[in-house]
């Protein structure tokens, strides 16, 4: 969601891939090292996690011959340490099946005019053929500000015994980046984002469509950094300071925030982008997510994508999309921005639009980048990533902890405590305390 305050700010900071193909920057390759000394220089610094803070320190696309996977292998280790996520109690948007999803839609460029073929009858299979675009969008056939299936997903709530959603596959993309280093990503998938309220008033930045996704960092084999999105951006944790399941306690938890599906680490309110808790997200236990249990699997080499040839997934056997041509979509997931004259918009200084574009699809979220942080926001001009040693807490009542508990927690008398708490906007600093702190 974008704020009218920070648009002249924010314009230009985010330009997604033009084609399928990644182009060859500096962003995004190094050059690839293949040394006995580096790898033991590597095991010292996993050593002393404090001095480990942003990438693999070797390669984002290595050679073949410094590859730790093939084509279309998912490692056991990847399904073995998969996040876990917390739905809210009270969500209303579910996770839903991106197969019957598309159905529900026609294909339009920006301006309106509707892409022959896809009138009718849409299907995944079509949109792997759509133009290598980024300003094209899928269009609701029917009136999304209804609340349809489609948008709710209201059956699709996990299975209280396995977690397993039975009809909203997880899609679970694994990328080598060298010499034992492996990024899993796990792609949330839901039909509406239901954005905050702004001072009371909104939803404001709810958008038809919401790719959400946590990664998990392993070196060789071994789980190190887990990080989970969150409003264009999110925060990245050591996997051995994260909360994990109490049945399997080698899969981290994640919390899934109400409508807005933000992830964080921990039960409690989240506020963002704004001061002072004006702008806030909120996490709770509610039904507990095993995306492990359905799922799409890929492996991604910068350029092409290859169906898993190990743990396939045999409820989506026979179905020709599962083998991913569908991610070589560039466009938008969702709706364009409704104009200002349709009856559903409303705008507000302080909260935005009300309807805005639908997000980009799994390639365009930077799956080959170094650093665990998808991309920096606005105010991190140095494009750090702090990696935290502690969790983030939530604030309020439902709150299990609390946000700068290094600095704080001991401060007395009590009042002395709540007032230092709340002039650093209930945790709003504490990406600073972190960098001092660890």
């Amino acid at each position: 969601m974008l704020y009218p305050i920070f648009w002249l700010i924010t314009l230009g900071t985010c330009i997604p891939l033009s084609s399928f193909n990644v182009q060859e920057t500096t962003n995004y390759i190094l050059n690839a090292i293949n040394d006995p000394q580096k790898e033991i220089q590597i095991e010292n610094i996993l050593k002393n996690p404090l001095v480990y803070k942003d990438y693999p320190p070797i390669v984002s696309l290595p050679k073949k011959d410094q590859r730790t996977l093939k084509d279309g292998e998912i490692p056991d280790y990847v399904l073995k340490y998969s996040p876990l996520v917390h739905l809210y109690s009270e969500e209303r948007y579910l996770p839903y099946d991106i197969q019957k999803f598309v159905t529900n839609f026609h294909v339009t460029y920006k301006n309106g005019t509707i892409i022959p073929g896809t009138e009718e009858d849409m299907t995944l299979e079509k949109l792997s053929k759509l133009p290598k675009h980024s300003e094209i969008f899928l269009t609701s056939n029917s009136d999304f500000d209804k609340n349809p299936e489609w948008i709710t997903g209201f059956k699709n709530k996990p299975n209280l015994i396995n977690g397993e959603i039975k009809d909203a596959p997880a899609v679970l993309i694994t990328v080598d980046k060298g010499n034992g280093w492996v990024d899993s990503y796990w792609f949330y998938f839901y039909s509406f984002n239901l954005g905050p309220f702004v001072m009371g008033q909104g939803p404001y930045g709810n958008h038809v469509g919401d790719w959400e996704h946590s990664l998990v960092r392993f070196y060789k084999g071994e789980p190190i950094i887990v990080w989970m999105s969150a409003h264009g951006g999110g925060g990245a944790f050591y996997y051995k300071n994260l909360e994990k399941y109490s049945l399997d306690e080698k899969h981290p938890i994640i919390f899934s925030a109400r409508g807005t599906h933000a992830n964080y680490p921990s039960v409690g309110q989240y506020p963002h982008d704004l001061p002072y808790g004006i702008l806030s997200d909120f996490t709770d236990r509610g039904p507990l997510w095993n995306p492990s249990k359905n799922y799409l699997g890929y492996t991604y080499d910068g350029k092409h994508v290859f169906p898993t040839t190990n743990h396939s997934n045999p409820k989506q056997a026979g179905r020709e999309w599962q083998y991913g041509n569908w991610l070589s979509y560039t466009g938008h997931w969702g709706d364009q921005q409704l104009p200002d004259d349709d009856p559903r918009q409303v705008y507000s200084f302080i909260g935005g639009y009300k309807y805005i574009d639908g997000p980009m699809g799994p390639l365009m979220k930077n799956l080959l980048r170094l650093k665990p942080c998808e991309r920096a926001k606005w105010w991190n001009f140095w494009s750090g990533c702090n990696v935290r040693q502690n969790i983030k807490w939530g604030v309020g009542i439902e709150s299990e902890g609390y946000n700068c508990g290094n600095l704080f927690i001991n401060v007395r008398p009590t009042w002395l405590k709540s007032g230092l708490q709340r002039v650093t906007w209930g945790g709003g600093f504490c990406y600073i305390i972190d960098l001092i702190y660890g």
